[in-house]
């Protein structure tokens, strides 16, 4: 069986923790950010986990998490 190769773009947006959680950051986080609120702009400092439905789609693309 030969060895998988990993989605380059998928490594470096997606995190795994210790514990095996997956964490993401939030998109479109530079467009348009002066109208946005103080509240909004420090939801976009935090990684956020990574839903259950989509993690199936992620170990495909990270076969070696």
């Amino acid at each position: 069986m030969p060895k998988l190769k990993t989605h380059k773009g998928a490594k470096a947006r997606f995190h795994v923790t210790g514990t095996g959680k997956v964490l993401r950051m939030k998109g479109h986080r530079s467009h348009l950010r002066r109208k946005k609120p103080a509240r909004v702009h420090r939801l976009y400092h935090k990684k956020h986990e990574v839903s259950s439905s989509d993690l199936n789609r992620i170990h495909k693309v990270l076969p070696y998490l």
